[in-house]
């Protein structure tokens, strides 16, 4: 306090300067020592410095007193911890003066400070010696100081891990994060993320660059283990093992883990990790040299666990939620039919994030006959994507796929764009809010081994024809999207007559779509593919290569692939006069 009042003396170029401080409890009012030898402020100082604290505000007062005995006061307000007045940081000057702006702010600045320091001496442990040496109050704080900077770096470390493993998706994501967490603070050698399945704790594997390593050999162990981390899940607390290296303790020399094993690590912890309904599994760090656990440490080592469980119960139950999805998806893309005089070949990608459940699907399945025509052979494509990556997507996308199935059903004969419209209009009438794209499309058999191909497409990317020429083209005819908030519009379709030797390919964004470039040029990209496929190449085979070759890297979205085959060589030609009448018969 003497160094402030000495330092707002001089750089406000005062006589005098002081801290005082409100009396306690009934002692007397205290102020610095900062004060001329052999002399004490006066009273019209100490009421200035009382004013100013019981207003609470800052005081500027060029001239108070009479004749002799006038001076000039500033005063600011110095705050406790909780808002509280402690005291005033203060200078006299003996000669009447203005206070500029600028000596408000330098002593507001300089109170502030003082505020500071005063509320530091509150919490510190060294505060209670006021008195004490100049070199003992210097190592006290010295010692403080590095204290109050390992207790910083544990709180940024749980700030850290608060955020880090709040947005966490997969058991992976969570051991990456922990492992990064604990690498820069605590430094162990080793971490193991132990998880209950059955009653056996099995190891949670990450790459060995993240953080801490995993420990090799690592397996799978009994709750009833002697193990300390089966101790520590069995006990529900935490458990510190004392290795070889260590002091001895009631587990020195037995390792936390089976993977532990083999590896002189002096000190380990093995942290229980809670649910909300039970205990998931274990947090196990270990060290390769002692390392003190301290009530601060063990503290801060409980919140690590803490937030870690949490995180581990989201992946699970996240996980649980995209297995079901991911079931559900997977029970809608039945088997192709078999269709004589057709190649059927699909294939499903999901995406590479185990949170992302989309809404793609394909479908194939024979047309209702017509009566009187002893049976037609058509066949139904259809390729879609609803909006959405979620399980809600899947599901409205069951609901979409089996409406659409019945509404080629109800309207034998018609051509898909009624199928769509038909769709559509169920969906308004239903509320049922079914956003996203589709191509959906009907083949009949023509004379010769030819088909015909009617499609009609709701905002879907453009299907793929390759002919027997092996040349690609765009079936770029399209209407508008599929969605709730878009009122029913007249639906088109479109007629392609398909020779022997040609091959049509039906796929969602998923395959094309990557961050960061052109989806027409890597549409482009798929049909330079398609064209320099090896003739006679299987279906199977040709999807497969097509996703390696031309399938978007980074796998962010669902990518579904269906390709309809017409086998050739042809018995014959169909004329043109043929060939016209198969496209009068099939409007």
């Amino acid at each position: 306090m003497d160094r402030f009042a000495r330092l707002a003396a001089r750089l406000l170029s005062a006589g005098h300067g002081l801290v005082w401080l409100e009396p306690e409890g009934g002692t007397a009012e205290a102020v610095s020592e900062n004060w001329p030898a052999g002399t004490e402020p006066g009273p019209a100082v100490l009421d200035c410095c009382r004013r100013v604290a019981e207003t609470a505000r800052p005081q500027f007062v060029p001239r108070t007193g009479h004749g002799g005995s006038a001076f000039a006061f500033a005063g600011v307000p110095l705050v406790g911890t909780s808002g509280e007045l402690v005291g005033v940081l203060a200078v006299v000057d003996h000669r009447p003066r203005a206070w500029s702006a600028e000596d408000v702010r330098d002593l507001s600045d300089l109170a502030a400070a003082c505020s500071a320091q005063m509320r530091m001496r509150s919490r510190s442990r060294s505060g209670r010696e006021a008195r004490e040496a100049a070199e003992d109050a210097a190592q006290a704080a010295e010692g403080e100081a590095t204290r109050a900077h390992e207790l910083l770096s544990r709180s940024e470390l749980l700030l850290r891990a608060s955020e880090d493993l709040a947005d966490t998706s997969s058991l992976d994501d969570v051991h990456q994060r922990v492992a990064a967490l604990v690498s820069g603070d605590l430094k162990p050698a080793r971490m193991d993320l132990l998880l209950v399945r059955e009653g056996v704790l099995h190891p949670v594997a990450a790459p060995a660059d993240d953080g801490p390593p995993a420990p090799s050999g690592t397996g799978s162990f009994s709750l009833a283990s002697h193990w300390p981390a089966a101790r520590a899940l069995r006990e529900d607390r935490m458990i510190v093992v004392a290795g070889p290296s260590g002091a001895a303790g009631p587990a020195s020399g037995l390792p936390a883990t089976p993977g532990f094993g083999g590896v002189d690590l002096p000190t380990a912890v093995c942290l229980p990790l809670r649910g909300t309904r039970d205990t998931l599994g274990v947090l196990v760090l270990g060290w390769d040299m002692p390392y003190e656990i301290g009530a601060a440490e063990r503290a801060v080592l409980a919140t690590l666990a803490v937030y870690t469980a949490q995180a581990v119960e989201r992946a699970l139950h996240l996980d649980d939620r995209v297995t079901v999805a991911r079931r559900l998806q997977q029970a809608m893309l039945t088997d192709l039919p078999a269709v004589p005089g057709l190649e059927l070949a699909a294939l499903y990608r999901p995406a590479a994030l185990e949170d992302m459940v989309g809404g793609d699907w394909y479908d194939a399945y024979p047309l209702p006959e017509l009566p009187g025509t002893g049976g037609t052979g058509a066949l139904a494509l259809t390729v879609g994507d609803i909006t959405g990556h979620d399980m809600r997507a899947a599901a409205i996308m069951g609901q979409v796929r089996s409406m659409l199935r019945q509404a080629d059903q109800d309207h034998p004969g018609g051509g898909p764009h009624e199928a769509l419209a038909a769709l559509e209009r169920a969906c308004g009438r239903l509320d049922l809010p079914a956003g996203g794209t589709v191509v959906h499309a009907h083949l009949h058999p023509a004379a010769a081994g030819h088909w015909m191909l009617r499609w009609s497409n709701a905002g879907h990317p453009a299907p793929l024809l390759a002919g027997p020429d092996r040349s690609v083209g765009l079936l770029e005819e399209h209407d508008v999207l599929l969605h709730p908030a878009l009122p029913p519009r007249p639906r088109t379709s479109h007629s392609r007559l398909l020779p022997p030797g040609s091959t049509l390919l039906l796929y969602t964004d998923g395959l094309v779509e990557e961050r960061g470039q052109d989806i027409d040029a890597r549409i482009d990209r798929l049909a330079r593919h398609l064209a320099g496929a090896p003739p006679g190449i299987p279906l199977n085979a040709l999807l497969s290569s097509l996703l390696r070759t031309a399938g978007a890297s980074d796998a962010r979205d669902d990518a579904v692939l269906l390709a309809v085959r017409v086998p050739g060589p042809p018995d014959g030609l169909l004329t043109e006069e043929r060939v016209g009448a198969v496209h009068d018969r099939m409007r």
